[in-house]
């Protein structure tokens, strides 16, 4: 019964992800098309030199304490309210530094108006804060179906605001309050559905307990902030403003498609894991079935993406952004990968692990920003195409670091993984050939997905694979 249990509350909670998942990046498409066509390159790319910086601010002030909380076999009270007092505290101190901060960042990027700008955006993770312990609750009770409907109204919200101000010529502005009003929304809505409030009786023993643990998942979220903005980083010191706007819009599109798996996983991966860390047996099960989901999903997405990327684009955000084609093409390759790196950071953090998931991250932002001095010369191009190969093959450090614990040999890995790739991929190069001949860019995109999403279904009907017949049950059920 308690293993029929957790396989329903694991089902359910990868049901609400995937429907929380998908409508939130239904909505981030529908919000994007309106806003690309609206903005110019130089908005998006303005915008884009700050998020590294609110990225790795939105890491200090968790801490790693939100994956401390989820963790913890049991959390009372003076853990949830110590862990709260510490984030409120340490992103004031963070918005006052980063405020006073801002003519210095505004001077590395060469454009002053990032000092106002800065100030305004910054703003985001002090709201974000007051909701991050809120947040680990809702997650650690698998309460996706909350989650959901969170993120749904914040960006119905958010996204109005936006568009509204772009509609009235606020140009760069219109994103900076979008993502102001997004954090106010999902604060509001997680203090309504979260049943735990803060007091005033503040004690940081709890947060001196679980800062071992935390800091190594500190140091880990900020080298894999800078990691996944390194080029954006890059690009925005060396180049204009619209050459970093035509890289950003790729990488955004790349970012909606693969964090749909992304944010699916990461609601039940942490919390089953741990839940299982003492039964290794049922926990390799757990994992490897979630490996071949991601695999099953993300596969056909993103290179389906990558496919029809080139009529997608001019489609929905006019040919005005056709340049990015190419950088989504390479993008969408490596993030077909990234769920897998959000299941085996999960695996190490549920089995207590930080350290590995510390090491693996530094030294990959290590050899990253190494490759990319390298390939310097090659320019942008050279740059993202090298970003992208490092992405998918330090999968293979990760399995080594992670297969120890628990027992899962590469051998394994890539039969529940390669089946998924090799489909995916045959499944485009035959629909792009045999749709090469459609003219008409409409009719070229709705053949293609229609097409290659059938082609897909209908291989894993023949080869049985029971994923697709178990999604569909429980879909029905």
């Amino acid at each position: 019964m308690a293993n029929q249990t957790l396989k329903e509350k694991t089902a359910r909670g990868l049901l609400w992800g995937a429907f929380s998942s998908g409508s939130t990046q239904v909505l981030n498409i529908v919000i994007g098309i309106f806003l690309a066509r609206r903005l110019s390159h130089d908005d998006y790319g303005i915008v884009a030199m700050l998020t590294i910086f609110t990225a790795i601010a939105t890491n200090i002030q968790d801490s790693g304490f939100t994956n401390a909380l989820i963790n913890q076999k049991q959390t009372d009270h003076r853990d949830l309210n110590s862990v709260f007092w510490f984030n409120v505290l340490t992103s004031v101190c963070l918005y006052l530094l980063l405020f006073f901060c801002s003519p210095l960042i505004a001077a590395f990027f060469r454009q002053p108006c990032l000092v106002e700008l800065s100030r305004l955006v910054f703003l985001t993770f002090v709201i974000a804060a007051l909701g991050i312990v809120h947040n680990a609750y809702l997650t650690k009770h698998l309460m996706n179906r909350e989650k959901a409907v969170i993120g749904v109204v914040a960006l119905v919200v958010s996204g109005c605001v936006a568009l509204v101000l772009a509609y009235r010529g606020c140009g760069y502005w219109s994103i900076a309050w979008q993502q102001v009003s997004f954090n106010l929304v999902v604060l509001l809505g997680r203090l309504y559905y979260t049943p735990w409030h803060p007091t005033l009786h503040i004690d940081f023993s709890p947060v001196r307990r679980m800062f071992p643990f935390s800091v190594r998942i500190l140091v880990t979220s900020i080298i894999n902030t800078l990691s996944n903005n390194v080029l954006t980083l890059i690009f925005g010191r060396l180049y204009q403003a619209s050459q970093l706007g035509v890289f950003n819009q790729a990488y955004q599109w790349d970012f909606k498609a693969h964090s749909f798996m992304n944010m699916t996983i990461a609601q039940v991966a942490q919390p089953v894991l741990a839940t299982l860390n003492d039964e290794a047996d049922r926990q390799l099960r757990a994992f490897r079935k979630m490996l071949r989901f991601a695999a099953f999903l993300s596969f056909p997405l993103m290179f389906g993406l990558a496919m029809v990327s080139e009529e997608f684009i001019v489609l929905t955000i006019t040919e005005k952004w056709l340049p990015s084609v190419p950088f989504l093409r390479v993008l969408c390759v490596s993030g077909a990968f990234a769920p897998f790196y959000e299941l085996y950071r999960n695996l190490a953090i549920s089995e207590g692990r930080s350290d590995i998931y510390m090491r693996c991250n530094v030294a990959q932002i290590l050899l990253l920003l190494l490759l990319i001095m390298a390939v310097h010369p090659w320019g942008i191009w050279g740059m993202v195409v090298a970003y992208a190969s490092l992405n998918i093959l330090w999968l293979l450090v990760w399995q080594l670091a992670t297969g120890r614990l628990t027992g899962l040999r590469l051998v394994d890995a890539l039969c529940d993984v390669m089946p998924f790739l090799l489909a995916a991929a045959a499944v485009m190069a035959v629909t792009f050939w045999l749709t090469a001949g459609i003219g008409n860019r409409l009719l070229l995109l709705s053949v293609r997905v229609v097409l290659a999403a059938v082609l897909y279904v209908l291989i894993m009907k023949v080869a049985r694979v029971k994923m697709l017949d178990e999604c569909i049950a429980f879909i029905k059920r």
